[in-house]
């Protein structure tokens, strides 16, 4: 090992970067003095069990370009990439040195800086850097396992890359608000996100008669909207915002959302404003897709006349809950379902089963509430006290009473949900099927009938 240092250490007051990388590891093992200060590193210690990756090109994955498979002993790989952390255009030279001591194989790369023969065609470097920042970006996203994932991905990528400061992603809410529903910060930056939730429309609203026009935002200094935009301004300001692109997301010819990015080098904004308008149609593709799953997992578990969860919600409910908390369990039978259904029709069937929901989701909806039988509704209490249960079963029957619903109710509560749930389903539906019982003995009623 002593040996194949000695080999590095030539390398080190060279004028061009060099940096050497375990093969099978990604492990970065040296950094000449020029890469080092590149990078912000002030010695050797610093990489030490980090990856090349994740130093060279401030990602969490291995570069899309590595050429690990290519490079051969006492041959130089030659080719030409703009970095952008360091942002520098570089010809790059690469080679493997094998260690025969230590049975490793290294790539050593040496990065000569051609940067201010490239500044003389600064189209053709613009064109360059922007197709290989979406094709890299392109590759992480779809990488990932999610849509949300991918959202998350292109949003740190795009951040780190046009070297902002936050990046994020607003839609619109059911009140007519913007929520911040996504968002990255780099190292150091502190997040928004919580403090950006259901902003009330008149902030935004100056933005979104840009967008409706087709236009986008982009801001070189926040004073510029200080008198025309006083809303707004205060919202940024709030924020440290100095500089900002922010791009509308159009999905069939509709406004769906925005997203941008804060602080961005002032002298790159048109170039931001470019990137974030390219990588806008995947987002909005990503965008289409998570809406889907959520659509596709709505169905799996929701009910589809009540609204309500089904079976498989319930499960997944009774998964997360706390068993050392208490739990209270309400077991209704929907009263005379299948007599309406016989006599007057599943329309009003369907009718008295919406109304029964009401009152079950008014008593109870804050906690867990289901439909698991075409007449049977069940709530489930995580962590709820035995009087205020009581209460809450006070309320539900005189909300059945106000509503000309009745439904028989079997209730059980515990201290700490140690006992198997199924068992206190089975002991509340018994205490149901008992209340039901008295019902029709008071009424006189066959239970053939129900």
């Amino acid at each position: 090992m002593k040996e194949i240092n000695n080999i590095w250490h030539f390398f080190e007051n060279m004028n061009e970067y060099v940096y050497v990388t375990d093969i099978e590891t990604y492990e970065m093992i040296y950094m000449n003095r020029k890469t080092l200060e590149a990078y912000g590193l002030k010695s050797l210690d610093e990489i030490k069990g980090r990856k090349c990756y994740e130093i060279l090109q401030k990602s969490s994955i291995p570069c899309g370009m590595c050429n690990n498979d290519k490079i051969c002993e006492g041959f130089f790989e030659e080719w030409r990439h703009y970095n952008s952390v360091i942002d520098k255009y570089l010809i790059l030279k690469d080679t493997l040195v094998e260690d025969p001591q230590e049975h490793r194989k290294y790539r050593l790369e040496i990065g000569i800086d051609i940067s201010e023969e490239r500044i003389q065609d600064k189209a053709l470097q613009k064109y360059n850097s922007m197709e290989a920042l979406v094709n890299e970006g392109l590759r992480i996203a779809l990488m990932a396992a999610t849509p949300d994932e991918s959202i998350y991905a292109i949003l740190e990528y795009l951040g780190k890359s046009l070297n902002g400061e936050r990046t994020y992603i607003f839609e619109k809410n059911e009140k007519g608000g913007d929520n911040n529903t996504y968002e990255w910060v780099a190292e150091g930056v502190k997040p928004e996100k919580d403090n950006l939730q259901n902003l009330p429309p008149e902030i935004c609203a100056n933005w979104y008669r840009r967008f409706q026009k087709g236009k986008h935002i982009v801001f070189h200094d926040l004073e510029e909207i200080r008198e025309i935009d006083p809303l707004q301004y205060e919202n940024l300001k709030r924020q440290d915002i100095h500089t900002l692109v922010v791009v509308p997301l159009y999905d069939d010819g509709k406004v769906i959302a925005f997203y941008g990015v804060d602080n961005p080098p002032p002298l790159s904004l048109k170039y931001t404003s470019n990137m974030l308008q390219i990588m806008g149609h995947f987002l909005v593709s990503c965008i289409r897709r998570r809406n889907l799953m959520r659509e596709l997992e709505d169905m799996s578990y929701k009910d589809a006349l009540t609204g309500f969860g089904n079976r498989f919600a319930m499960n997944r409910y009774i998964s997360q809950i706390d068993h050392k908390k208490s739990m209270g369990v309400v077991y209704c039978d929907i009263t005379g379902l299948k007599h309406v259904n016989d006599t007057m029709g599943h329309k009003a069937g369907d009718q008295l089963i919406l109304r029964a929901r009401d009152c079950l989701s008014k008593a109870f909806g804050d906690y867990g509430v289901f439909r698991i039988g075409g007449d049977e509704l069940l709530a489930l209490c995580s962590q709820i006290e035995q009087d205020v249960l009581e209460e809450r079963i006070r309320l539900l029957k005189k909300l059945m009473e106000e509503n000309t619903v009745n439904m028989a109710v079997g209730m059980i509560w515990q201290d700490e949900a140690t006992t198997e749930l199924d068992i206190l389903l089975q002991e509340s539906e018994k205490r149901m099927y008992a209340d039901k019982a008295e019902y029709y003995r008071k009424n006189g009623i066959e239970r053939r009938r129900r």
